[in-house]
């Protein structure tokens, strides 16, 4: 059931009805429309009665799940003492009140479906021809009221490619630090998305300019100065260089390689050192632990936290591929969603040095080596190893990973030699 029929059904018991939000704004836009919206003078109980099996979600703020299509009574809200949520909302008969609660001008728009008439009660057609974002009524009231306003309206500034309005802009700067009040997994959802829109250096940048950037990512924040070795990156600072990475994302990058990208270089300025010249010695490994405590502090899954730890630590490893050993060059490659490491690194050599050749030579190898190259069936096991008479111990795993190199680099093909080097080195 799409918002039509529903607002159809809504009508014709008597209740006004029509889309909202952002439905509305992309299709002025002329954007892909993904989920309607709907907002009705009917109560939540009479939604319900004239759909039977919705799904009453936030019966307390008035809205019901019908389908996929998300119904809200009109409403204004009350005070909102958690940041977030209202504390008492009043279920209204006309669109005007529910259009003022809303946050931003360009989200503030009805349309009525059967005649095409727009219903603006807050300027916002006026801002979407002007490509700005505005706060609707007071800016510091509008954040006060929802903290998290304060990263929607970077991350639709940066989407659409819109400037902030200046008092808007000024009251996020004044209220920055409120931003740190809302869910870790909240804060984490806008900034992926930020990440994986196809505009992440706007909105990074944007975050910086309202002073978000330094309570949500400080250690981004701190990128900004950190010189680099000319001779590897003309570019500029770690600042620049990440900028110029996450520049090249497309719209729709995983969220993992999106955060590799940020974070692959976040060891260095704790690294930071000038002897004979810049250098970042132990920067991999430090990046590594930061980037854990970061997805740590956002509520990353486990997998995903995984991968993004994966993606910072092989980072460096491109620059040793033309004197990697076979074996090492094949389980480089066995690396969990290696075409991810790839993509870091060519990304990497772009914003910097522009020197490609390890990435062609690994893009080559990668797309050449057939699965049963990569993973031949083990010429040994430990339970030939417990066959032949030896009892299990931490000498197992280093010799199956001895032997299995020798297999990957074509040393050994057949069992019968893998078993006598085994216990060679077993004794």
């Amino acid at each position: 059931m799409d918002g039509r029929t529903v607002i159809a059904e809504l009508r014709r018991a008597g209740h006004l009805a029509y889309l909202v939000g952002g439905c509305v704004r992309d299709r002025l836009l002329g954007r892909v429309v993904k989920d309607e919206d709907v907002a009705t003078s009917a109560r939540p109980d009479q939604v319900q009665a004239l759909f039977p099996g919705s799904l009453a979600v936030g019966a307390h703020f008035g809205v019901v799940l019908v389908g996929r299509v998300e119904v809200a009574t009109f409403r204004s809200d009350g005070a909102y003492q958690d940041g977030r949520h209202p504390d008492e909302v009043t279920f209204e008969a006309r669109p005007e009140r529910d259009a003022s609660r809303r946050d931003f001008t360009i989200n503030g728009l009805f349309l009525d479906p059967e005649s095409g008439e727009i219903l603006d009660f807050v300027g916002g057609q006026a801002d979407l021809t002007s490509c700005v974002i505005r706060a609707i009524g007071d800016p510091a009231a509008r954040f006060q009221d929802d903290h998290l306003r304060l990263l929607r309206a970077v991350r639709f500034a940066a989407r659409f490619g819109f400037e902030i309005e200046p008092e808007t802009m000024r009251a996020m700067r004044v209220q920055a630090a409120l931003i740190q009040s809302i869910a870790a997994e909240r804060v984490r959802e806008e900034l992926t998305r930020m990440l994986t829109e196809g505009q992440a250096r706007r909105a990074l940048e944007l975050l910086d300019q309202a002073g978000l950037l330094e309570h949500v990512l400080p250690e981004v924040k701190a990128f900004q100065g950190v010189e680099q070795p000319p001779d590897y990156h003309p570019e500029g600072d770690v600042w620049t260089h990440v900028m110029r990475m996450i520049e090249g994302l497309p719209p729709g990058a995983s969220a993992t390689l999106a955060w590799g990208v940020l974070l692959h270089d976040v060891g260095k300025p704790g690294a930071f050192t000038r002897t004979d010249r810049i250098r970042f010695n132990g920067h991999v490994e430090l990046g590594v632990k930061i980037a854990r405590q970061i997805g740590q502090r956002l509520r990353f899954s486990n997998a995903d936290l995984a991968q993004v730890e994966l993606l910072v630590a092989n980072h460096m490893r491109f620059g040793d591929v033309a004197r990697m050993k076979e074996s090492t060059i094949k389980r480089f490659l066995r690396l969990e969603r290696f075409d991810e490491h790839l993509e870091l690194h060519r990304l990497d050599c772009e914003s910097s040095h522009r020197k490609l050749e390890n990435y062609e030579l690994m893009l080559r190898r990668f797309e050449e080596m057939a699965p049963e190259v990569l993973r031949p069936a083990r010429l040994l096991t430990g339970a030939d190893l417990v066959a032949a008479g030896y009892a299990p111990g931490p000498e197992f795993k280093k010799v199956l990973a001895e032997i299995e190199d020798a297999q990957l680099d074509g040393l050994l093909t057949t069992h019968g030699p893998a078993l006598a080097l085994a216990k060679q080195r077993l004794g």
